[in-house]
This record gives C-alpha cells, structure tokens and sequence, in this order.
C-alpha cells in the first residue's frame, strides 16, 4: 500500500484555523457543542463552524484532538480543521493527527501552546481519498466496539441503581407486601426479608424496623494523600487515583492516574472494589463534588493511592457494603446534602462531615447482603467488558500509526483484529 501514498505536510493536508473566543457569559442556550482544547465545555445556539471537525488543543490541554460530526464552535485556546468531505476524509484526519506526537509540541514553557508553524511543517504521507475512507472505516469498527461496550456498562450501572432506588428508595417491597402483593422480581426467600409496613422515623415513614444511622456510624471515611508536584515522578508501579479519576456524574475513570513516587499511608492505599468519593470538584456545574466511585481492576499500576481531593468510604463489617453504600451516594438526597456541605466559588470543597452526617434508613444487614449478591455481579460483567474494552484500546493504539502510515495493510489489519477477539 506504501506506494499509493503522496508525500505531504500537516498545513497542505490539513490546514489548521483558530477558534474564535466565546466566555460562558455569553453563550445562549442550545444545541451546538462549544468545543476547548479540552473537548466539549458547553452549548451554545449558534455554530461557528457549520460542518463537522476536528479540534486541536492550542493552549491548555496542548495537541488533544476530538473529532465533532456536526456544527460545533471551537474557543480560541484551540485549533480546528473544518470537514472538506471532497478533499481529505474527516476520520482519516482526526486519526492521522492522533499519531503525530501533537501533545509534545509545547513552544512556551510558562504557558502550554501548539505553534501552527511548527504543527503546519510536519511531514506526512497521504493515501487516495478511497483509501482514506477504507482505512479510517477499520479503525471506526473498533472504537464502535470500545463505545458499545461503555454503553452496555452504563445499562448495568442503571440496572444496579434502579434495583437500589426500588429496594431502598421508594421501598417497592414494602408497599408490595403491604398491599397483599407479591414482590415484583424476586424469589420468595428475598422478598420474606422485607417487612410489610412502615413506622415513623426522624425521616418520616421508613420500613418497620429499619434504622435511621448517618453515615459516620456504619463507615469511615479515610481522606487521600497530598502531595506535591515533586512527587508526581514515574515509579512504573505507583500511582493517585485523582479527581481525573472521576467520571462527571459518578462512576471511574481509568485515565485520570498520575505517577507518584512520594511517601504515604497504608490507609490511604486502594484497591480494585474500593469506593471512593470526590472532595474537591473545579467544574462550574458542580458535576464531581460528593460523586462515588467504585476502583476498577488495572494491570498498569500494582499500587494505587488516593489524593487529598479524594475520600475512601470503608464499611464497617456487618452494617452496609460498599456496593449499598455506592448506591445511596447516588441518590439525589445524598447528592444534594453534599452539595449543601460545600464551600467555595472557583474550587469547591465538601466539609469534612460532608459524608459523614448523611441520615438514611438502614436495612437489616441480610437485605444489604442481597443487594449487594446482585450488584457484585453486575459489577464483575463491567469488569469483563472493561478488560476487553482496554485490549481494544491497546490493539487501536498499535495498529494505528502503521495503518495510518501506510506501513500495514488492511488484510493484515483485520487479522490482528480476529486474534484479539
């Protein structure tokens, strides 16, 4: 294939233009994502650029690139290659500038920044638009797998939280039982643990003999580590689990790790299974503060170690588990009593009772138990997608730079796809 390529450069192939500067202050609402160098940050009514494109970090997060498919308006801490579907194919250019190092380009050592001279003069080769096309249809088959597995394990997380709202929020067996029904989507044994009324309680009708605890009295909560910027050195096997490992919303991120090399304490360690909670969040909307997290499995790190923005909720033994607990930190009670214990205008940070003094009904440990039976499993079909999702990821990211060089076919391709799956 190498022979049907065209020697080229970044600025003949792809030129890059500037953003055009939009504070949030002025954006009105609707539908067209405003893109930084950090991907999307907002909406706003009105599109600066009215096809699809790429966008390149210029200041900020230097050389990311985020591929939009439809009119988008990118800010002037970014570049952006407009869609020229007769020219060059859009995928093909958003992987192509994935594989040129564009992150490594910092001009300014006091401010982050992407020359576009320097990005225009790279050198580069080009296939046919056919080929393109063909080669960035292959790579979008195997983000299209990534993306359905993340998709599949957003329905788990949904199956696990309904069945928590059902058992522990609206009480569904409960008032099932007490209506002289039977409960909807559980054995008989399951549902002879639930009683079948309620009594009042500091907060209001809870079922009969459950408990109304805060938090402080069925977990402790352990803050992370801090740190300094000396300390963020590669040790290969040692690293925070950050703010960054916080999807907005809940849920973990698995590239939010720094590599760390300083000192530490066995209680502030994680491991896969731990939940943890955000303490601090930089984000306008509030989208990380009082959000939990359960730590995924990874290969890349033996250790892990929270940071200061970061709790760990440890359960004490036959009270609640982590999986319950993760749960109820889901719930919209619990997030908006975090977000009534936070303090702060540019960083936002959660008191320190913030988890703590969170008053919920508290089951009999053997309904705990039951629902925990549950979401283990449903958490280990996650861990199995996340596994193969990370396989797919190291296969895209190895095959990448050949295929889009010209240096692999796509036969050859395709046969290393089969192997992996």
């Amino acid at each position: 294939m190498s022979f049907e390529w065209s020697p080229s450069t970044v600025g003949q192939f792809c030129p890059f233009k500037y953003g055009k500067n939009l504070p949030e202050r002025d954006r009105q609402k609707g539908f067209i994502p405003v893109v930084s160098s950090a991907g999307i940050v907002g909406k706003h009514n009105s599109a600066h650029v009215e096809s699809g494109g790429v966008v390149i970090g210029r200041k900020g997060t230097v050389g990311s690139v985020t591929l939009l498919e439809e009119p988008f308006w990118p800010i002037d801490t970014a570049f952006f290659v407009e869609d020229l579907p007769e020219v060059r194919n859009l995928r093909f250019t958003y992987y192509l500038l994935k594989t040129l190092g564009l992150e490594k380009m910092n001009t300014d050592s006091a401010v982050p920044g992407l020359n576009r001279d320097n990005a225009h003069a790279l050198q580069i080769s080009v296939p046919k638009l056919k080929q393109q096309r063909e080669i960035a249809d292959s790579l979008q088959a195997l983000d299209d797998r990534i993306t359905l597995l993340r998709e599949t394990n957003a329905t788990l997380e949904a199956i696990a939280q309904a069945l928590f709202k059902s058992w522990f929020v609206d009480f569904d067996p409960v008032r099932a039982k007490l209506e002289g029904r039977v409960p909807e989507g559980m054995d008989e044994a399951t549902a002879a643990l639930f009683p079948d009324g309620f009594e009042e309680s500091e907060l209001g009708l809870v079922p009969r003999g459950w408990r109304v605890f805060p938090v402080a009295d069925v977990a402790s909560v352990v803050k992370g580590k801090s740190y300094s910027s000396k300390d963020l050195v590669d040790k290969h096997d040692t690293a925070l689990v950050t703010l960054k490992s916080f999807a907005r919303g809940g849920g973990f991120r698995l590239d939010g790790f720094k590599p760390y090399s300083g000192s530490f304490k066995a209680t502030q360690m994680v491991v896969s299974g731990d939940l943890i909670i955000a303490y601090t969040d930089v984000t306008q909307a509030a989208e990380l503060i009082g959000k939990p997290a359960i730590v995924i499995e990874v290969a890349e790190h033996k250790t892990l170690v929270a940071s200061l923005d970061v709790g760990i909720v440890r359960p004490l033994e036959n009270r609640v588990t982590r999986q319950f607990l993760y749960g109820l930190f889901k719930t919209d009670t619990f997030q908006a009593h975090t977000f009534s214990h936070t303090s702060g205008t540019t960083v936002l940070h959660l008191s320190k009772d913030g988890v703590g003094s969170y008053q919920f009904a508290c089951p009999p440990f053997s309904i705990v138990e039951a629902f925990s039976v549950v979401a283990e499993a449903l958490l280990g079909r996650q861990q199995v997608n996340i596994d193969q999702m990370r396989n797919l990821a190291t296969l895209r990211d190895t095959l990448l730079p050949r295929l889009i060089s010209g240096q692999l076919r796509l036969p050859d391709m395709q046969a290393h796809i089969e192997e992996a799956v």
